[in-house]
């Protein structure tokens, strides 16, 4: 019955750059004004039923911008899974679907993501530069002052930095901490931790 569909929706937030995956009813996307935030409450995808067509309106992580989508009621509701791309990009930005694929679809986008935002750190471009350098300035400013350390006990770590990110990788264990470099918030949210933790792949020793 169609009140027991339930629908798997992910997207990638443009402002905390996490993947975001909601499960929602069909009643509860019914709602008038139907909108999923991220759990950070800066974006969120809103979602329209209007009879045989939905609307749906997602933030971009790769334009900064927002997509007004749509397709049938019947394919939102019964298809496997559904990907809207930006047009720009030409990546995906949202998936609905059943949670299993939209789950593998949201990671394949993860990595993908890695793989670009790691080729343009190497060849030293940046989505913003001027919040990339300070970023690296106050992460070296935390190490400086010994405030990074790992769970495993370690505190050697290296940089690995990215298009829009910085990850800082324990030495000994392999474990990273991604740190976002993209916005003005980024580094406020930065400036505010005085240490940094590393979730390693081994428990520290007792």
């Amino acid at each position: 019955m169609i009140e027991d569909t339930k629908r798997t929706i992910a997207f990638l937030c443009p402002v905390c750059r996490q993947p975001v995956i909601l499960e929602r009813s069909v009643f509860q996307l019914a709602a008038s004004g139907s909108r999923l935030p991220c759990p950070c409450g800066k974006s969120g995808i809103d979602v329209s039923l209007m009879g045989d067509q939905v609307r749906l309106t997602v933030p971009c992580l790769f334009c900064e911008q927002e997509h007004t989508v749509s397709c049938s009621t019947a394919a939102f509701l019964h298809e496997k899974t559904l990907a809207f791309s930006c047009a720009k990009s030409g990546l995906d930005c949202c998936y609905v679907g059943q949670e299993e694929p939209v789950f593998a679809a949201m990671k394949r986008l993860e990595e993908t993501l890695d793989v670009l935002e790691s080729e343009a750190g190497a060849q030293g471009t940046f989505l913003n530069d001027l919040v990339m350098e300070e970023i690296l300035e106050e992460l070296r400013d935390i190490g400086r002052r010994g405030g990074i350390s790992c769970t495993c006990g370690s505190k050697a770590w290296k940089l690995k930095v990215n298009y829009s990110s910085v990850e800082l990788v324990c030495a000994q264990c392999g474990g990273a901490l991604k740190i976002p470099a993209a916005t003005m918030s980024d580094i406020e949210d930065l400036c505010c931790k005085p240490t940094l933790t590393i979730h390693g792949k081994a428990p520290a020793d007792p």
